[in-house]
């Protein structure tokens, strides 16, 4: 089961403010790797994050053809990592939309003047340590 825990959350929601932004990783489909900071990425729920996407490149692309993605969250001054296994939902428009828009934090938003991004909700199915231990997941 995953259930993030606070401390989860509270580094994850404050990563861009800490200078740690979180790294999304994602896959093309024919399996060529991407990378990319995420400074919008935010716990939407206790088993799930969240980011707005705004710029449609690369990692848009990637995660709309395949859905599995890992974000690396690591902060060296806390020695606090973590690494985040889900799969995304991208919403371009509704409620989940509009809902993760008025949570991402402003400098973010400021980016995207013209509110013309879209929410992915990354529905998470394991987390694990830097080392790889398990910590959490919807198999347990």
């Amino acid at each position: 089961m995953i259930d993030l825990t606070q401390e989860m959350k509270d580094a994850v929601n404050n990563a861009l403010t800490d200078k740690v932004a979180c790294i999304l990783a994602t896959a093309s489909p024919d399996g060529k790797p991407g990378v990319g900071f995420r400074g919008s990425m935010m716990a939407y729920d206790n088993s799930s994050l969240a980011y707005w996407e705004r710029t449609f490149r690369r990692s848009a692309e990637n995660v709309l053809a395949n859905p599995h993605v890992v974000i690396l969250y690591r902060n060296p001054q806390t020695r606090t990592a973590w690494k985040f296994f889900g799969r995304v939902e991208v919403h371009t428009d509704g409620a989940v939309r509009d809902d993760v828009m008025n949570r991402v934090v402003q400098a973010e938003l400021d980016r995207d003047p013209d509110r013309k991004g879209a929410a992915v909700v990354v529905r998470l199915d394991r987390i694990e340590s830097m080392a790889g231990e398990i910590l959490m997941s919807v198999d347990e």
